[in-house]
């Protein structure tokens, strides 16, 4: 694939949407000199955690280190500059998305799934309220669950279909599709009646953009939920009472942030490392003023107190939104970091980011559906294409022409070695994850009980895939990146009579699920055995394989006669060594006789070792000299 021509036909569809033509620096310029340390890394996890620019963490330090902040809970001036900085900074953050001080407080936490705690623990649940929420969710949302059901109210999944997407100046009444899922239940709740409804408080969640699949969800839901649930839940008895609606806009918040002037949302939560990096450990909730006055609180702390007698049940909260849920000291120096983000979105504008990213993974999108196997078989499946609208990312699973699954952590390691660094699995989302993979409960059960878990090498289980491989985009990222993900692709998973591996008979078969059985373009150029941990090995043109890998590799150690293991990390004294068995050499065979000579640059304190075999228990007792 020619470079410049393929970025010639990218530019001729996409160049009105890529690369900042009309910003203070294009997007050749932003890399150039803002990430000099992405010279040899193609980085594709920006839904992650997107990266942070030279510039931005320039001026951090520059501000750190000529600006002292004191602890905003004393009265110095010192600390004052610390409360102005953050005054500044919730600010900041409504305006981005659009927010009145009016009508909503900012309040700092520890990132997107502390917000969603403090949500969940002190929403007004009652045995009467509801908690609803997409299928498609992030575990830190799912988790809001427990909470529900503690105090006895329902919790149930819905999985949406939309219609076309709607336009700013048209009814949210659509054509929107909700099915409900099984009503979970710990305790058996009072069924509400009419008219006794007033006090119940119900939660709604969804993501902006699904972190798996990379749809993204209608705002109008915000509107459809709080003014028809009884409708678009077809008076279910669990749609009673008044409904308030949470936003996730951890993955969608750096290209389409909700606009909370139009979409009334009451809950808005995200992480700023997702928006421009650093600093990490800090997220915040966005919540409506009418809502916060519903939630309740429990403890209490510095910082969150008015007042407060030691040995009296006493004490006062403070009034204002954000001194009554922000428990401690704030993070004060990671809140003065963020301006200096918010200075690149600000010049770019996410109207244009999303433009830019939206180019890269439409191409990318339209590349791997693409491309076949040499019988015709196509090689990727993709996530997600049925949506209205989609986020800057990819997720997909490949096929080997007979139409097996290449497994995802092949995918990723293989990846790794080619300088791409990507995700792989259901990024700790289970709805989405079983929705697209087709996994049903008994599949998911079946699962864990082979012992799959989060983030394990078993990618291929019963003939399925267990996740997927998903790229994603940022603000930095280049159609470079975008090709060269492409061309590792074709490279290595498409299969072509041109790169067809041609195996002798004698080969083994492999039976791991989600090996490779042909790596394309892949050639073993040496073998090198080390039969004995933490000293040297020797190279040979052919060698047995068994199950474990080569046959004897790494199968002996060394051991004093004290009992110690010894190894080159353990050892100080650096020495060229020799040794020479003073057990019966006819004990062992003539090339573990080979193997013992290779013993060198042991850094052993003792004069007198034990070799022992794994496998065959032997133990020969070795004279160092």
């Amino acid at each position: 694939m020619n470079t410049q021509s393929e970025k010639e036909q990218f530019l001729k569809e996409f160049g009105s949407d890529y690369g900042y033509a009309n910003a203070p620096k294009n997007i050749d310029e932003i890399r150039a000199t803002e990430f000099k340390r992405l010279n040899d890394t193609v980085y594709l996890d920006h839904a992650g955690a997107t990266l942070y620019s030279e510039s931005q963490m320039e001026a951090v330090f520059k501000d750190l280190n000529s600006t002292v902040y004191g602890n905003p809970h004393s009265q110095s001036s010192c600390s004052l500059a610390s409360e102005d900085i953050v005054g500044k900074a919730r600010q900041q953050v409504l305006s981005f998305f659009n927010a009145s001080p009016r009508e909503y407080s900012c309040i700092f936490t520890s990132g997107a799934t502390a917000a969603l705690k403090l949500v969940g623990e002190t929403f007004p649940w009652s045995s009467n309220s509801s908690f609803m929420y997409t299928m498609e969710n992030h575990n830190s949302v799912l988790g809001i669950r427990e909470y529900a059901l503690s105090k006895g109210a329902a919790a149930f999944a819905v999985d949406i279909e939309e219609g076309t997407h709607l336009g700013e100046s048209e009814s949210p009444k659509s054509n929107l599709k909700l099915t409900q899922r099984h009503i979970q239940r710990r305790s058996e709740g009072r069924v509400a009646k009419e008219g006794m409804t007033g006090n119940t408080y119900n939660l709604f969640a969804f993501p902006s953009e699904c972190n798996f699949s990379g749809r993204k969800f209608d705002p109008n839901l915000v509107k459809i939920i709080k003014e028809g649930s009884e409708r678009i839940l077809e008076s279910s008895q669990y749609c009673r009472g008044s409904w308030l609606v949470l936003i996730d806009a951890a993955k969608g918040c750096a290209t389409n942030p909700p606009d909370l002037s139009k979409f009334k949302a009451d809950f808005v939560v995200f992480s700023f490392y997702k928006l421009f990096g650093y600093p990490t450990g800090l997220g915040a909730l966005i919540i409506r003023n009418d809502a916060a006055k519903l939630m309740k609180k429990t403890y209490f702390s510095g910082g969150t107190v008015a007042a407060a007698i030691a040995d009296v049940d006493f004490f006062k909260r403070r009034e204002g939104v954000d001194e009554f849920f922000e428990d401690g000291t704030i993070s004060f120096l990671s809140i003065a970091a963020i301006q200096h983000g918010f200075k690149i979105i600000n010049m770019l504008t996410t109207s244009l980011i999303s433009r830019h990213t939206t180019s890269i993974a439409a191409y990318v999108r339209n590349k791997l559906l693409a491309l076949k196997h040499e019988n015709g078989e196509f090689v990727c499946m993709l996530y997600g294409l049925l949506s209205s609208e989609m986020g800057p990312m990819v997720s997909f699973n490949m096929k080997r022409p007979d139409g097996t699954w290449y497994g995802y952590r092949e995918v990723e390691k293989l990846a790794t070695l080619s300088g791409i660094q990507l995700r792989t699995g259901c990024f700790c989302n289970p709805g989405a994850c079983a929705k697209y993979l087709g996994l049903s409960h008994l599949d998911l059960l079946s699962n864990i009980e082979a012992g799959h878990v989060c983030w394990d090498d078993r990618d291929i289980l019963h003939g399925k895939p267990t996740g997927a491989v998903r790229v994603s985009f940022g603000y930095m990222s280049t159609f470079e990146d975008a090709m060269k993900l492409v061309n590792f692709v074709e490279n290595n998973f498409v299969i072509t009579s041109s790169n067809r591996c041609a195996l002798p008979p004698s080969s083994i078969s492999l039976p791991i699920e989600g090996i490779a059985k042909a790596a394309a373009r892949h050639f073993l150029s040496s073998i090198t055995v080390y039969p004995i941990k933490s000293c040297a090995g020797f190279s040979v043109d052919q060698w047995p394989l068994t199950s474990t890998g080569l046959l004897h590799d790494r199968e002996w150690i060394l051991k004093s006669t004290t009992g110690e293991i010894l190894t080159q990390k353990k050892s100080h004294l650096v020495a060229r060594r020799n040794c020479r068995s003073s057990s019966n050499p006819t004990h062992l065979s003539l090339e573990e006789m080979k193997w013992i000579s290779k013993i060198i640059d042991m850094k052993s304190e003792v004069t007198t070792m034990r070799l022992i075999s794994g496998s065959a228990g032997q133990l020969i007792d070795l004279a160092l000299y």
